[in-house]
């Protein structure tokens, strides 16, 4: 089921945010930073230093929603105050985060391809769900949340597709957590997609472009 975006401003924006501001993208996700260079967004790609498993564990009573939130304002935040003991102490930082949730169970990133085949295999006939969080950290305080949690369809497969799909797919499909890409021929996977395209590759951009040009880091 797909639930409607949710955001927040934790802050108010008394002032508008400088356009000369920089725009750090707290991770190292070459899908994420590819997805704000297309849209004219200029950054730069500081990966947050968190241990993720330590985050999980300690909220592993609490739903996937609320997981994935804390682990995109973590990693906002670690790299956050990093900044400030620096040179940049005013940097907007974007974290954000993903979890595939499939009838109770979570999915993270396979390490290697039989892990990826295995994800696939669990998924096959399945619907899921993609719990996408993003959260902007500003002279170390979170400014604003935003959290969409599209759904997906997968098809049954046969296994020499499943195979053929592995052969020629590559190692890029180790950073998805579900072991695809939708940009690619991941998309062969699907029969149905309830949700925003951006936000299935793994960044809620719409909704972050909106939040920019209100702070005044884009044009309006």
């Amino acid at each position: 089921n797909v639930r409607e975006p949710r955001q927040t401003r934790e802050k108010p924006l008394n002032e508008p945010i400088a356009q000369t501001v920089s725009v750090i993208l707290a991770s190292a996700s070459r899908i994420r930073s590819r997805i704000l260079e297309n849209a004219g967004v200029e950054h730069t790609c500081i990966a947050s230093t968190i241990d993720e498993d330590v985050i999980k564990r300690a909220l592993k009573k609490d739903d996937v929603e609320t997981v994935a939130a804390a682990l995109a304002g973590a990693k906002a935040r670690d790299v956050a105050e990093n900044l400030m003991a620096g040179h940049q102490p005013d940097a907007l930082v974007i974290g954000a985060d993903q979890i595939l949730e499939c009838d109770g169970r979570w999915f993270d990133k396979p390490p290697d391809r039989k892990a990826a085949q295995q994800t696939l295999q669990a998924l096959r006939g399945q619907s899921h769900r993609l719990i996408c969080a993003v959260a902007i950290f500003r002279s170390g305080e979170c400014i604003w949340r935003h959290l969409e949690t599209p759904g997906l369809q997968m098809r049954d497969f046969s296994d020499e597709f499943l195979e053929h799909y592995l052969k020629t797919s590559g190692p890029e499909i180790l950073e998805s957590v579900g072991a695809y890409r939708m940009e690619g021929s991941g998309a062969q996977l699907f029969t149905r997609i309830d949700g925003d395209y951006f936000t299935i590759l793994g960044l809620p951009l719409l909704a972050l472009l909106e939040f920019l040009r209100e702070a005044d880091v884009l044009a309006r």
